[in-house]
């Protein structure tokens, strides 16, 4: 039985980093400013670390949408896998070629593309899809702030989010 109410419980977990962060600065902050001996100096180096951990945090929370929508997402070694009720596959980071955020599908969802493979869809609100926001950060080239705009104001059609740069040749 459970004494915490669950819009409280998903509030907690969606920016779990946000209220770490916050936590450390203010401590950091109260050992720089009260402190005595070395604890100033811990505070002044722990101020921008507890800055980097609510900065980190903030977006992730933007990330995440849910996490009881259908399938599983696992991150793994640089491929995303995913396992839902009627699909399902694994995707290696290096192979993709476009992801693109699917408003249409119920619920939204991130579409996966890669060359000679079909397109792997997967719910914004699955179970573990906020690994997701770590995956797709280490696309060279991914926009970060635009990513997090099309979640929070889903667009009525397909956006492409990512894609390769095109090859060129000297």
């Amino acid at each position: 039985m459970s004494f915490i109410r669950p819009e409280a419980r998903a509030f907690v977990t969606r920016w779990l980093e946000v209220i770490a962060g916050g936590t450390l600065l203010l401590i950091a902050l109260y050992w720089l400013f009260a402190g005595q001996g070395l604890l100033p100096y811990v505070g002044a180096a722990m101020a921008p670390l507890a800055l980097a951990v609510v900065w980190l945090g903030v977006q992730r929370g933007r990330f995440r949408v849910g996490h009881d929508g259908p399938g599983t997402v696992e991150v793994a070694e640089g491929q995303v896998s995913y396992f839902g009720p009627l699909t399902g596959g694994v995707r290696a980071l290096r192979d993709l070629k476009a992801v693109i955020l699917d408003p249409g599908q119920h619920p939204a969802s991130w579409v996966l593309q890669a060359k000679g493979l079909p397109d792997l869809v997967i719910p914004l609100d699955a179970d573990g899809a906020d690994q997701l926001f770590d995956a797709f950060a280490q696309l060279p080239g991914l926009k970060t702030g635009h990513m997090l705009r099309q979640i929070e104001h889903l667009p009525r059609e397909p956006v492409v989010i990512w894609h390769e740069a095109p090859v060129r040749l000297h």
